[in-house]
């Protein structure tokens, strides 16, 4: 793949070219984007995949959601449905994503929908009948037709935005100008303790545009895992072997989690967003316990019924100068009504 990637070097100064006109498009007003006068908010990036979306999405929703009638709205990616869809009863992850799943199992009191078009979408979710107040966009910041009145955009601390190119030599859906369009810049999986100036360093890097504020965080791991029936406590794992699976786009920071804990484990790797086969399933039911993360367990649990030996690792986002950055959140909500 690494030398494929670099055989179609030559094709990254046209697709530069194409997103680089297309934004300018929109920037002079050749193309429409759509402005609301209630609080939407956008998360997203410029790289594919594995910067932490889904995680900060369910920061937002922690933040908001006492205060605030919210509704999540994405594009459902690997979804079999079609066109709007709210989620309900009858929702799993062929009908609304996995991501999104994951978000509508863990909060009954907000409204997940999940739509290609994000401005459809939004038009959806406020022709209901309960209209939410707020609404949180998952990856929609390459969606120009949408205007949100807050972005904010995440990069990994391994893979910085700035030290890429365009696809598909690269990982970035746009040129790095594109950071240009973000409030916020936040700065995901960094080291649980990152030393001021190395932070100073990334900011440098990053080279953020006057107004943009830049934003540190690191994943927190739970010291229990879960199961359909049970929880265990992570350091009962020690015991014996046990089999990681996972299907996200970037499996290294839970790796040296759990080596840091001193585990002992086989990784079964697959890429993110994985389909897993039938005999891929019945292998994983002869093991005698798995440990996968929530988004692949939202895929795996329905195969998993009468077993108990399906677990996952909760995580969550803890961000720092969290009270500054949960005032600019809230502020801005407050503000945007």
């Amino acid at each position: 793949m690494k030398l494929l990637r670099k055989l179609l070097l030559p094709i990254v100064p046209i697709y530069y070219l194409v997103t680089s006109l297309r934004n300018t498009l929109y920037n002079v007003g050749a193309k429409s984007s759509t402005s609301y006068d209630f609080p939407v908010i956008c998360v997203g990036n410029l790289s594919v995949g594995g910067t932490g979306k889904t995680p900060m999405i369910e920061y937002l929703i922690r933040l908001l959601k006492s205060n605030y009638h919210l509704a999540t709205l994405s594009r459902g990616y690997k979804r079999k449905s079609v066109g709007f869809v709210l989620a309900d009863t009858e929702a799993n992850p062929s009908t609304i994503g996995d991501e999104p799943f994951q978000i509508y199992n863990k909060f009954d009191d907000i409204i997940v929908s999940v739509d290609a078009d994000r401005r459809h979408g939004i038009e959806q979710l406020r022709a209901l009948e309960i209209t939410p107040e707020v609404i949180l966009l998952d990856d929609a910041f390459q969606h120009r037709r949408v205007e949100a009145g807050l972005n904010i955009l995440l990069t990994a601390f391994d893979n910085l935005y700035s030290d890429d190119i365009v696809l598909p030599t690269g990982n970035l859906r746009e040129p790095k100008s594109g950071a240009n369009r973000a409030d916020v810049i936040v700065v995901t999986k960094c080291p649980d303790q990152l030393a001021d100036a190395a932070k100073k360093n990334v900011i440098k890097q990053l080279d953020p545009i006057t107004g943009q504020e830049v934003f540190f965080s690191h994943i927190g791991y739970s010291e229990k895992i879960i199961g359909l029936n049970e929880e265990k406590e992570l350091g009962d794992l020690k015991a014996s072997q046990f089999t990681l699976v996972t299907g996200i786009a970037n499996s290294k920071p839970l790796v040296d989690f759990l080596n840091a804990k001193g585990l002992n484990f086989e990784h079964l790797n697959y890429k993110d967003h994985h389909e897993f086969s039938e005999n891929e399933i019945e292998n994983l039911k002869t093991k005698t316990l798995v440990l996968t993360t929530e988004k692949d367990f939202v895929r795996l649990e329905s195969d998993f019924k009468n077993s108990n030996t399906l677990f996952y690792l909760p995580i969550e986002v803890i961000i720092d100068r969290s009270f500054e950055f949960n005032n600019l959140i809230s502020g801005f909500c407050k503000f945007s009504k």
